[in-house]
């Protein structure tokens, strides 16, 4: 006979979980620094559930300890995402409708059959902003938070995206902390990986690039760990990223602009800060705008220094490094960018997706320094 056990579940979850979050809030409790507090509560509710059922006032609960899981995912978790959040299998959750919500696993997309309603949705995003003290309106439809796992959460406002609020989690999945961890992983061959850590130990400039979800803040990880420990180390990112395991480091993110339309602070405030914290290297998460004359500027005074960037190709990304800082402001030449990127950035890095879902090192190319016709010259060090 086919069990009835997860219709009975769903049945009694909604109304216990109503109940646990009248004794949270009767209790002052908060379910987020206390989620034993919200743990015990609920197995009191479902024990006392089933006493009930005893008497026959209400059904039974076939499974208990899943019911508990549940209510503690509704009440102190992210609702019908907490159990994609605990998949450790799970790279990244993404939702397009309340009933098209899909998710990445081993570099594949695939669609789930979680239905939600668009209060859920509502509700989902409120709670996961609540956690991370930024904010969601008609005058800033997009937003970039961390949530507490460490997972990066990024949200455009519904009437930005049509029909429905379009979210996106990416998980914090570490399953490489160094350059040991991504050889036996088959990220990069054994040979670059010792390299790269004679290169990062001895100070090299390093820049990362690849496309979306190629793995760039991963190896900015991995390379962060081949760092001295002796050095200090200060890092900054629009949002918390970077996991490095270094004793003597400091980590700086972006804020947004509050109520009133102040209060922001950008990432060039952040790279012009950190060289006040006496770093003795310096990583950016990713450069995209005019930051990156801010780095530039950083690592030709003899900082070393790290940052990943989106490119097509190692080639493609020094170009860019060229292009961008020129959005700092008409009087910034390509006479000055060009030459300083030469001089200043020693090797690039260029990361790939293959098919199979595998993050690879694609490229390693070092920087001669040398410019013709405005042609940044460079040899190839390892090319897959």
């Amino acid at each position: 006979m086919e069990s009835t056990a997860p219709a009975q579940t769903t049945a009694h979850t909604s109304t216990l979980s109503e109940r646990v979050r009248a004794l949270v809030r009767e209790q002052r409790i908060d379910p987020r620094s206390d989620a034993q507090a919200v743990r015990d509560l609920a197995r009191s509710v479902v024990a006392d559930h089933d006493r009930q059922s005893l008497s026959g006032v209400v059904g039974p609960i076939d499974q208990p300890e899943l019911v508990v899981g549940q209510i503690m995912a509704d009440v102190a978790g992210f609702g019908p995402l907490q159990a994609l959040l605990d998949d450790p299998a799970i790279e990244e959750i993404w939702i397009n409708e309340p009933d098209r919500v899909f998710v990445a696993r081993d570099g594949r997309p695939e669609l789930t059959p979680i239905v939600l309603s668009a209060e859920q949705v509502r509700e989902l995003v409120e709670r996961m902003l609540s956690s991370s003290g930024r904010r969601l309106d008609v005058s800033r439809p997009f937003v970039d938070a961390t949530l507490p796992g460490g997972h990066r959460l990024h949200v455009v406002l519904q009437g930005i995206s049509r029909g429905f609020a379009a979210i996106n989690i990416r998980k914090y999945v570490a399953r490489a902390a160094s350059l040991a961890d991504l050889v036996e992983l088959g990220s990069v061959d054994r040979t670059v990986a010792g390299f790269l850590t004679d290169q990062v130990a001895a100070g090299a400039n390093v820049l990362v690039s690849g496309g979306t979800q190629t793995g760039k803040t991963t190896m900015l990880n991995c390379l962060a760990a081949a760092i001295p420990g002796t050095q200090r180390l200060v890092s900054a990112e629009e949002v918390f990223e970077l996991k490095c395991a270094h004793p003597d480091w400091v980590a700086l993110q972006t804020r947004s602009a509050g109520l009133e339309g102040t209060g922001e602070i950008t990432l060039r405030e952040l790279v012009k800060e950190a060289l006040r914290m006496r770093p003795s290297r310096l990583i950016i998460g990713e450069v995209r705008g005019a930051e990156c004359l801010d780095l530039l500027l950083a690592l030709n005074s003899g900082l070393p220094g790290m940052a990943t960037i989106h490119a097509s190709s190692a080639r493609q990304a020094l170009v860019k490094a060229c292009t961008l800082p020129l959005l700092a402001g008409t009087n910034i030449g390509a006479s000055f960018v060009v030459p300083t990127v030469a001089s200043c950035v020693d090797l690039v890095l260029h990361l790939t997706l293959t098919d199979d879902g595998r993050r690879r090192v694609a490229e390693v190319v070092r920087v001669t320094g040398r410019v013709e016709a405005d042609v940044i010259e460079t040899e190839t060090v390892w090319e897959l």
